[in-house]
């Protein structure tokens, strides 16, 4: 069975000792050798370019999306292929009222095994925003639907979303209930394959997190949808990753997912 790795970061923009932080982002790629990788608040303007930085010498193309700004700045959503990105586009997400302003990046990647459907998201951040992030991940999957048909390569939907594993709008990616709608199906892949654990994202274990003073969570998630009847897309092994500090920093102020989907035979 063919086999490729997708990875999930929120690299945290430019926070804390973000030149420290740097190193071990790319050290942590060199390691996991990620084939594509959705990283959230990503930086994007002429003096710093974020997502360059991650992945210079890596080989990686790049798929970028404006979300809003951080401090004055262009932030967004960055997808790093190590494959051509055939194609792109970056969808709006519903604001639901509120003064965040979110976005879908998507990336069709020339893989060997075909074309691959990858999109990389950012919800609402606040506890309270579930009501909020429904919305978005209702939109998501009308993306998802237009832009990866049923008869294509299995989508990869990758991402922070803010929200637990038994959050209505994660049950709703899961299949376990259409918001008042249709129901979907994606395999979340730590839930599928992971070791068990409860495989926390944002954790006080971390000293940037901790700082907020918020529960501890699996919030970033690698979500696939299969697999199909050509046995693409099936999540066999997920892991947390970017959990350790490299030379005494985090990476991030989060931790990362990383999953071995399959590509078929």
């Amino acid at each position: 069975m063919r086999t490729f790795r997708a990875a999930t970061l929120n690299i945290w923009s430019r926070f804390g000792p973000w030149e420290e932080r740097l190193v071990g982002i790319r050290h942590g790629l060199r390691a996991l050798a990620p084939d594509v990788i959705g990283m959230q608040e990503v930086l994007r303007f002429p003096e710093m370019d974020q997502a360059a930085l991650v992945s210079e010498g890596l080989g990686y193309e790049i798929a970028w999306g404006r979300t809003s700004e951080n401090h004055g700045f262009p932030t967004g959503n960055a997808i790093l292929s190590r494959w051509p990105i055939a194609r792109r586009e970056v969808i709006e997400l519903p604001t639901g009222g509120s003064d965040e302003h979110r976005s879908l990046v998507f990336a069709e990647l020339a893989s060997p095994f075909g074309n691959v459907p990858v999109f990389c998201t950012h919800l609402n951040w606040k506890l309270h925003h579930g009501h909020i992030r429904q919305l978005q991940v209702k939109a998501l999957i009308e993306a998802v639907a237009r832009l990866a048909p049923v008869d294509g390569f299995p989508p990869l939907v990758m991402g922070d979303f803010n929200a637990e594993p038994d959050s209505d709008e994660i049950r709703f990616m899961r299949g376990l209930t259409g918001l008042g709608g249709p129901c979907v199906y994606f395999a979340d892949s730590f839930g599928v394959a992971g070791d068990g654990s409860p495989g926390t994202t944002f954790s006080k274990r971390n000293p940037f997190a901790a700082v907020c003073r918020e529960p501890e969570r699996r919030i970033d998630y690698v979500f696939v949808r299969g697999p199909d009847d050509s046995q693409r897309g099936e999540p066999t092994e997920a892991s947390v990753c970017f959990d350790q500090p490299h030379e005494g920093t985090f990476p991030s102020d989060h931790f990362g997912v990383i999953a071995t989907i399959t590509a078929g035979r």
